[in-house]
Order: structure tokens, then sequence, then C-alpha cells
């Protein structure tokens, strides 16, 4: 947002605020909001090179400034050459299978992947004959025997939802790049803040801006970053002729919010280590997911990839003699919170308490859900802003009542 060119090495927390389209006529230190469906054009002759070309602003469905100001801070914060919105996370994950693969074509997955992203590859892009392997996060043995002549495309999330599973982004960019194929990761959890996996070899961060970049749990929103090629002659075609268009005041909306990501993503980090540690101390949990902990498997990788931050969500167990039983308990623990919120989103302000086998992966079968070690006793926290012994004394009112 200036009418001069930003200088060259900014920090990611400058660009968060300084990254936009140019100011208009009217001078306006915050970014404008176009909310408009059509753009007037000056005369014939314009309006057919803009149409022919894609340059300029012709219908919103193509783009938008407020959309542009969006996908440039976007890119600006993950170090890479263009970004394009979509209305939402998934839609921006349907975004990338549409323009990079076709019948016949073959994904590696992480079967710890959120249960909407493996449903999207497994079932409906299964029927047109796209075929997906699914592999363990964190053994990179098993990404590199899934691989096929016609692979062209590794997927994964880091770290994971629910179990914060971390993934060795460098070690599966080799794998792909040796195979001629590309490696998309899911940079949700981590934000730009504390992880570009390009900088680590990966070709596409797909972003939920419902997320942390919204911050607020405001509007819907997604997107994709990657080189000006793949972006240019292999996504947008896509948003123009599918239309999952990120909309100029969700996009508006996510771009103020990213002005405070850097100092959100502290608290949250903070905050979530706290109650982490809190919870590993409570006899009446029986492991607590945080790669923030020391505990963690893959804890000295994901300082290395997260700036050394564990991120804002963590995930805990409640032990039980049967399934049922380790549910009674995870419904009483959650039902027994005056604070946080029972939902399924991430990334507010607003701490929020989940039960994921019957939310964010309730439609996978019980063996999908047993693989991606996801019981009925476990229980998510997406650790907001509130004072850290608030969310702890929230969780004992259940907690308290389960014994040792």
């Amino acid at each position: 947002m200036t009418d001069r060119s930003l200088p060259e090495g900014l920090r990611p927390e400058t660009l968060a605020v300084r990254t936009a389209v140019e100011r208009s006529q009217y001078g306006e230190n915050s970014e404008a909001l176009y909310l408009t469906t059509g753009f007037v054009q000056p005369d014939s002759e314009t309006s057919a090179r803009r149409f022919a070309s894609g340059d300029g602003y012709t219908y919103a469905r193509t783009s938008n400034p407020t959309v542009t100001s969006f996908e440039q801070r976007l890119a600006a914060m993950e170090g890479t050459e263009a970004a394009i919105g979509a209305a939402s996370g998934m839609g921006a994950i349907l975004m990338m299978i549409m323009g990079l693969l076709r019948s016949g074509d073959h994904v590696v997955l992480s079967r710890s992947m959120f249960g909407s992203t493996l449903n999207l590859f497994a079932k409906e892009f299964g029927k047109f004959g796209v075929e997906t392997t699914f592999v363990s996060q964190t053994d990179v043995d098993e990404w590199r025997a899934a691989m096929r002549p016609n692979t062209k495309l590794l997927f994964a999330e880091t770290p994971t939802n629910p179990l914060t599973e971390v993934c060795d982004i460098a070690a599966l960019a080799e794998i792909a790049h040796g195979a001629g194929a590309l490696l998309a990761v899911d940079n949700c959890f981590a934000t730009p803040i504390l992880q570009r996996p390009t900088e680590l070899g990966a070709d596409i961060v797909m972003h939920s801006g419902t997320k942390y970049l919204d911050g607020q749990g405001r509007v819907m929103a997604g997107a994709l970053c990657a080189s000006r090629q793949l972006v240019t002659e292999k996504f947008a075609p896509v948003v123009r002729t599918a239309g999952m268009v990120l909309s100029p005041f969700n996009a508006w909306v996510v771009l103020k919010g990213m002005e405070t990501l850097a100092v959100r993503m502290k608290a949250h980090c903070e905050n979530a280590l706290t109650v982490a540690r809190w919870l590993e101390a409570q006899p009446q949990v029986a492991r607590v997911y945080y790669c923030g902990l020391a505990s963690h498997p893959q804890h000295e990788l994901a300082m290395r990839q997260q700036s050394g931050q564990g991120g804002g969500v963590l995930s805990f167990v409640l032990a039980g003699d049967t399934p049922e039983a380790e549910r009674a308990k995870a419904f009483h623990v959650i039902d027994s919170c005056r604070v946080l919120s029972i939902a399924t989103n991430l990334g507010d302000t607003k701490t929020i308490i989940s039960h994921p086998a019957t939310t964010s992966h309730g439609r996978l079968t019980e063996a999908q859900r047993q693989a991606a070690g996801i019981t009925q006793g476990t229980i998510r926290v997406a650790v907001g802003l509130e004072h850290p012994e608030d969310i702890q004394d929230d969780l004992m009112r259940g907690l308290s009542a389960l014994g040792a």
C-alpha cells in the first residue's frame, strides 16, 4: 500500500503491513475495499485487450484490486512469486487438483491430513481416475516407496490436524523433484511467520485464510502460493472457469487480519506451550500432542522448520477401557467448559475445543481415523489469546471429575 516501490529485504512483519496494490487517487492509508462485480473500460480496444490478456480488471470472477492486495501480501510473506485467492482452503485444494491433475495421474498424500482433504482426493477425484496413495506423515521411506512413474504431486500439511505431526519438507521436496513431481504443503497451522515451505524446497503452499490469516473467525478464504508460471498457467484458468473465487470483502478482512499475524502467532505459541506443559502434568491425561514439547517425536525437526515455535494447536488424549468410554470422557471435559468455545475452526482469538473423531474427521471411516491416530478420547484445543491460566482452569472443570 504505497505510491513508491518497497525496498528489498523487508521482514515478513513489515510485508504483512505494507504489501498491497497502489493507493487510489484519494490516498487512503488503509487498503480500499472494492465492492464491485464489473469494471468500466475506457474504450472497446482496451476492453478487448484486457479480456484477451487477463491484464487489468474486467470482471470480479477474474480479478479485483482488493483480492490482488491479499494475493500480493501473502506471496510476499511466503517468499513466492505469486499467489491466487480462493473461496476457502478446500477451494484452494480443489483449484490445485483441477489445475495440475488428470485421469491416470497419481498423488502421494499424508494419511494424517485434514479429513475433508482425504475425502476430496480419495472419494471425489477417485471417481475421475486420479489415484491416491496414503502414507505415514513422518516416515520418509514410505513416501519414497509410494512413488510411481505417474506420480505428479506430493501433498502434506505440517503440523497436521489434530495430532501436530511434522514432516520433513526438504526430504519430501527431494523425493518429489527426483521423480519430476511437485510438492505442495498446507501451511495453515504454522503460517509464514513460523515457516516458509518454499525455502525448504516446496513448490506450492496452500492456505486456509479462514484460520490464522484472518485470526478472528470472521470469513472464509483460501489461497495457493507458487511460481508465477504455475499461478498464471495452471491455477488462474481454473478460477476463471470454475468460479471458486475469493470475494473482495473476505479478501479485505483477511488482508487486515494479516497485519497483526506476527504478534498474534507469538501469543498463540506462548499460550499453547503453557497449556501443553500443564496438560502433560495432569494425571487424567494419557498423552499430549504438541510439537513445541520436548516429548513430541518430531520436536527437533519442528523447531528447525518452525522458527523454534510450536504453533497454536494442541491435542490431548483421555484413555478408557472402550471407545465408548473414551468418548464419554472426552464429551464430559468438552461440555464442562464455560470459557472455551465448542466449535471446529482454529486460529481464532478465542480458544476453541473440539472432538475430532465426530467433527473434523467424523466423515472418515473408523479404520481411517485409527490409521491417522485419532481415537474417541482425542480432544483438540486451538489455543486463543485468553490468559492461559483461565484456559487451564476451564479444562480442569471437566478433568477434575475424571479422577487420576
